[in-house]
C-alpha cells in the first residue's frame, strides 16, 4: 500500500517532490540536530488523489491516526485534550515555493474546554489563550469554511477601537470569541466544530483546495510552476510567540535577499504570531534587536543561519518562534531574491568554497540577466500614471511623444529624446524606432510588429495600451479622466511593467550593458556578471549569433559576444527612399529590359549593405536571407491609391500602381506570393541579391557569407533556386554556404530531401509555429490569447516560448532527417525564440549547432547556453 504520511525524521530535502519544499526542509532541519517542533508531512500523493477523485486516498486517515497518535506520545498531552491541550497548525508546502498563495491554519485543538487548559499551560495566561481560539476561529472560518474574513476583521476592529491587538484584556477575547462563533452560526448555519479531530481533518481538505484556488493558479502561471504537482501538507506541533515580551516571532534571511551583501537582515515582534508578521498588523523591529531584547536566542539563531547556510550552500529563508526564551525553527527554504543578489550571492559563494562556478552559473538566469541590462525608472520623484498596457520589451524611457516615424527621425537628428506614439506599427516605421527611445502603441501585443522589433533592438515598448485613443493625423492622444497628450509632451514608458506616466520620470542607466559595451567591470555586481559569463562561454556547446540587418547592430552583436550572424534579413534594405525602386520593379514585371534596369539599380546599394555588414563581422559567418516578404509590403496602400483614382487625384504613376497592387493582392499574403515563390516568379531577383552577395564578399577580405532560401517547402524549389546562386558564387570566385530556412511544416517532415540540396538548415520558429498551431502572429494574441491563458491551454504563449510538443517534434524531425541524409549539415534557429531561456534549453537538447537572436539578447541566449550544458539533467530546472 502506497505511503501517504511522513514523520519528520523520516524525510530529508531531496523528497520535495513528495514531501513539498516545506516538509522537506523541515525533516531536513531535523535531521540536523536543530530545534524543530515535532510533525509530520502528508504527501502531495494524497492531494493529487484528493484533487482528481474528490475524496482522500484509501487508508490516509488512519495513516493520520497512527502519526498523531505518535507525536501525542511525545508531546505527553492528546490533541485538544480538555486539562493539557495538544495543538498543531496545518500548513500547506508545494514542491516549488508559493509564499502566501496556498492556505494555514494555527491552533488546531481549541474549543470552549480546552482554552482553559490552554491557560493553565501558560501558567493561568488567560488572554493568551483566548487570543489564541480567536485566531483558531478567525483563520479556521475564512480558510476552511469560506467566510468572508472582513467579517472577523470589523468585529476585531470594533473592538479595539484604535487600540492595539495586545491591549485587548482577556475578557474582551473572550468576547470576541463569542462573537467570532456567531459569526461561524450565521454565515454556516453550523456552531464552530469543537471536535479536534473534525477540525484537523476539515483543515487538511482545505489546505489540499487551496491548491486550485485562483491565486494559486495565477502564481503558478506566473511562475511557470506545473498545476499537477499538488501540495503536500505539514502537521506540526504548535510553539506560541504570543506568550509575553519573552516570546516573538521572526524571518531571518542569511543574507540580504535585495542586493545580496552579507549580514543580518530580518524581522522580529515581541509577543505575536507567526501571521502578525506577514500581516503587517504591528511594526517590527530589525533582527539586530533581538540582540538585545534575548541574547541567547540571538546568539543561537545566528548559529544556526550560519549552519544552514553551509549546509543548504545558498542563501536561506527562515521563519522562527521563541516561546518563553525557547527558539523553534519553523521552516527553512532557499530564498527567492533579486537579479543583482542572485549574481553577487552566486560569486561570493565561489569564493566562500561553497559551490563550483559551475554550480554558480546554474544559481542564476537569463531572464534575471535581462532584468540588469534594461535601464530603469529610479525609486525616487513623484509620477503621473495615466494608462497601463502591455510589457511588450523592457526597459524604461522617457522623451517627447511624437505620431510619426519622420517626425521622431527629425526631432532625434536634433538631439531629442522622443517616444514614438502609433495604434500599431508596421515596416514603414521602423526609421522612427531607431530614432525613438521607446514605443507605445495602443494596439497589439507581445508578439505585435512593435514589440518584436523592438525587442530586437533593445528598445523599450509598451503595447496595447488599449485606453488611450491615438490620432496622428492631430498628432495627440487622449488618456482615461480627460487627460490629452500633444505632440512634444514628454511622457515616460515602463517596458517592465507596462505603465505609462505623464512627464519626465528620472530613469537609471545599466552598468551591466556598458560592461557589455566593453567598459570594465567597476564594481561588485558587473564583476560578478563578468565572472559567470565567462564561465558560461568555456562550458556552451551551441554558438550564439546575432538577427542583425545593419552594420550597427552587427557591430554591438560582437560587443555583446556574437559569434556572427545568423539572420540578416535583406527586405529591411528595400524600405525607404528604395521603395522606389521596387515599385519600379513591379511596374517593370512584364517587361524584360525594364526589370533588369530596376535591378541594375537596386544591385549595388545591395552590394554596399552587405559590405558594411561583412565589415563589422570580421570575418565571422553571415547568413544572408534572400528577400521573404510579398511585394505588397513595399508598394503604396491599395486604400489611398484607389481613394486618389476615385477623386480624379491619382497621377499615371499612380494609376498604373494601383492595377499591379490590384494584380499582387491576396487574401492571405503571408501563405502567398512571397519567399522563395517570389524569386521563382519574378526572374533576376535572387540572381541580384546572390551577385550583390558575391561582389561584396570580393571586396571585403574574409568575408563568411551564407545564403538562406526562405519558405521552401519542397526541395524541388530549393534546388531550381540553389542551382542559378551556385552558377554566379562560381563566377565570381566566392565561397558561400546555400541553405534555407525551416519554417513550414512540410520542410521539416521532408527535411532529409530538403538536405540533398541545403547545406544548413536555419530553424525559423516564428514562421514554422504560426503554420503548426494555425495561428496568425498579427491577430491571435490581442483576440484570444489571454483566455487560453486563463484556462491553461497556454502555459506561456507558443510565440515566447518554443513549443517542444508540437513545433519542437517537428525540429526534432528535421535535425534526425537533415543529418541522417548530410552528417555535416549546419543547423541553426532565427527565430525570436533563439534568444528565449527555455527555446535555448531546447535549442541544446535537440543537438543544433547555434542560436541566433537580437544583439540584446545575445548575453542572455550565451548564459542559458552555458546553463544548459550543466542543467540538463536537473529534473527541478523549468
Amino acid at each position: 500500500m502506497a505511503k501517504f504520511v511522513y514523520d519528520f525524521t523520516e524525510g530529508n530535502r531531496d523528497l520535495k517532490d513528495l514531501l513539498g519544499g516545506k516538509g522537506a526542509n523541515l525533516a531536513e532541519m531535523t535531521n540536523l540536530g536543530l530545534p524543530v517542533p515535532p510533525g509530520f508531512t502528508i504527501t502531495s500523493e494524497a492531494c493529487r488523489h484528493y484533487l482528481a477523485e474528490g475524496s482522500v486516498p484509501e487508508g490516509l486517515e488512519q495513516e493520520i491516526a497512527d502519526h498523531l497518535s505518535a507525536l501525542e506520545s511525545a508531546m505527553g498531552k492528546k490533541l485538544g485534550q480538555a486539562d493539557d491541550p495538544l495543538l498543531v497548525s496545518v500548513r500547506s508546502g508545494a514542491k516549488f515555493s508559493m509564499p502566501g498563495m496556498m492556505e494555514t491554519v494555527l491552533n488546531i485543538g481549541l474549543n470552549d474546554e480546552s482554552v482553559h487548559g490552554l491557560a493553565k499551560q501558560a501558567g493561568g495566561n488567560d488572554r493568551f489563550a483566548w487570543d489564541s481560539y480567536r485566531r483558531l476561529i478567525q483563520m479556521f472560518g475564512k480558510t476552511v469554511q469560506d467566510i468572508d474574513g472582513d467579517l472577523f476583521e470589523h468585529a476585531l476592529e470594533e473592538l479595539k477601537q484604535d487600540r492595539q491587538d495586545t491591549d485587548l484584556t482577556a475578557r474582551e477575547l473572550q468576547g470576541l470569541v463569542e462573537t467570532y462563533k456567531g459569526i461561524v452560526r450565521e454565515q454556516t448555519g453550523k456552531d464552530f466544530p469543537a471536535d479536534p479531530g473534525e477540525q484537523l481533518r476539515l483543515a487538511v481538505k482545505a489546505v489540499f483546495d487551496s491548491w486550485n484556488a485562483p491565486r494559486a493558479i495565477l502564481y503558478r502561471r506566473q511562475e511557470r510552476i506545473p498545476a499537477d504537482l499538488g501540495t503536500a501538507v505539514n502537521i506540526v506541533a504548535m510553539v506560541f510567540g504570543n506568550l509575553g515580551d519573552d516570546s516573538g516571532t521572526g524571518v531571518a534571511f542569511t543574507r540580504d535577499p535585495g542586493s545580496g551583501r552579507q549580514g543580518i537582515y530580518g524581522d522580529y515582534l515581541q509577543n505575536a504570531q507567526g501571521e502578525d508578521v506577514v500581516a503587517g498588523i504591528r511594526n517590527t523591529v530589525p533582527l539586530q534587536d533581538l540582540e538585545r531584547i534575548d541574547k541567547t536566542s540571538y546568539d543561537e539563531l545566528l548559529s544556526i543561519m550560519e549552519t544552514l547556510e553551509t549546509h543548504y550552500r545558498d542563501l536561506c529563508d527562515i521563519e522562527f518562534t521563541i516561546e518563553r526564551g525557547k527558539l523553534w525553527m519553523l521552516q527553512t527554504r532557499v530564498g527567492k531574491r533579486t537579479a543583482a543578489a542572485a549574481f553577487r550571492i552566486a560569486v561570493q559563494l565561489v569564493d566562500q568554497g561553497l559551490i563550483t562556478l559551475d554550480e554558480a552559473v546554474t544559481r542564476v538566469s537569463g531572464d534575471q540577466l535581462a532584468q540588469l541590462m534594461f535601464p530603469r525608472f529610479g525609486k525616487d520623484g513623484d509620477r503621473e500614471k495615466i494608462t497601463k498596457g502591455m510589457n511588450a520589451s523592457p526597459g524604461a524611457a522617457v522623451g517627447k511623444a511624437v505620431f510619426t516615424s519622420e517626425r521622431a527621425v527629425e526631432l532625434a537628428e536634433q538631439g531629442e529624446d522622443v517616444i514614438l506614439v502609433r495604434r500599431e506599427t508596421n515596416p514603414d516605421d521602423l526609421s522612427g524606432m531607431i530614432a525613438a527611445r521607446g514605443v507605445l502603441t495602443s494596439r497589439g501585443g507581445k508578439t505585435s510588429h512593435a514589440a518584436v522589433v523592438a525587442r530586437g533592438m533593445g528598445k523599450t515598448c509598451v503595447c496595447g495600451a488599449e485606453e488611450l485613443e491615438v490620432s496622428a493625423s492631430e498628432r495627440r492622444f487622449t488618456a482615461p479622466g480627460g487627460i490629452e497628450v500633444r505632440e512634444g509632451e514628454v511622457i515616460s514608458i515602463d517596458g517592465s511593467t507596462g505603465e505609462v506616466f505623464l512627464g519626465e520620470v528620472p530613469v537609471v542607466d545599466s552598468a551591466v550593458v556598458e560592461y557589455f559595451e566593453g567598459a570594465e567591470p567597476d564594481d561588485d555586481l558587473v564583476r560578478a556578471v563578468d565572472r559567470i559569463m565567462s564561465h558560461a562561454d568555456s562550458v556552451r556547446r551551441l554558438g550564439v549569433r546575432a538577427n542583425a540587418d545593419n552594420p550597427e547592430d552587427a557591430a554591438r552583436a560582437r560587443r555583446f559576444g556574437g559569434q556572427g550572424i545568423g539572420l540578416c534579413r535583406t527586405e529591411h534594405m528595400f524600405l525607404g527612399e528604395r521603395r522606389q525602386l521596387v515599385e519600379d520593379l513591379v511596374l517593370a514585371r512584364s517587361s524584360k529590359e525594364g526589370r533588369q534596369k530596376a535591378l541594375d539599380a537596386l544591385e549595388p546599394l545591395q552590394k554596399s549593405d552587405f559590405i558594411g555588414i561583412f565589415q563589422a563581422m570580421e570575418g565571422l559567418p553571415v547568413t544572408i536571407r534572400l528577400i521573404d516578404p510579398p511585394l505588397h509590403e513595399f508598394l503604396p496602400d491599395l486604400v489611398a491609391l484607389s481613394v486618389k483614382a476615385a477623386t480624379g487625384e491619382a497621377t499615371d504613376k499612380d494609376r498604373a500602381l494601383l492595377a499591379a497592387v490590384k494584380g499582387l493582392h491576396e487574401e492571405n499574403p503571408m501563405l502567398g506570393l512571397r519567399g522563395v515563390r517570389l524569386g521563382l516568379v519574378i526572374p533576376g531577383l535572387f540572381a541580384m541579391q546572390v551577385r550583390a552577395i558575391a561582389e561584396a564578399a570580393r571586396e571585403v577580405p574574409g568575408a563568411r557569407p551564407e545564403i538562406m532560401i526562405p519558405l521552401v517547402a519542397a526541395v524541388q524549389e530549393l534546388e531550381a533556386v540553389r542551382e542559378e546562386a551556385v552558377k554566379i558564387l562560381q563566377e565570381a570566385g566566392v565561397e558561400a554556404l546555400v541553405g534555407t530556412m525551416i519554417e513550414t511544416p512540410r520542410a521539416a517532415l521532408t527535411a532529409g530531401q530538403v538536405a540533398e540540396a541545403a547545406e544548413f538548415f536555419s530553424f525559423g520558429t516564428n514562421d514554422l509555429t504560426q503554420m503548426t498551431w494555425g495561428f496568425s502572429r498579427d491577430d491571435v494574441e490581442a483576440a484570444f490569447f489571454s483566455r487560453y491563458l486563463e484556462l491553461g491551454i497556454f502555459g506561456v504563449s507558443p510565440f515566447e516560448t518554443l513549443d517542444r510538443d508540437g513545433v519542437g517534434r517537428l525540429v526534432r524531425l528535421a535535425v534526425e532527417e537533415g543529418r541522417a541524409t548530410r552528417p555535416g549539415i549546419k543547423l541553426g534557429i532565427c527565430g525570436e525564440h533563439g534568444g528565449d531561456p527555455d527555446s535555448v534549453h531546447f535549442c541544446h537538447e535537440a543537438g543544433l549547432d547555434y542560436v541566433s537572436c537580437s544583439p540584446f539578447r545575445i548575453p542572455v541566449a550565451r548564459l542559458e547556453a552555458g546553463r544548459a550544458v550543466l542543467t540538463q539533467d536537473d529534473s527541478d530546472t523549468r
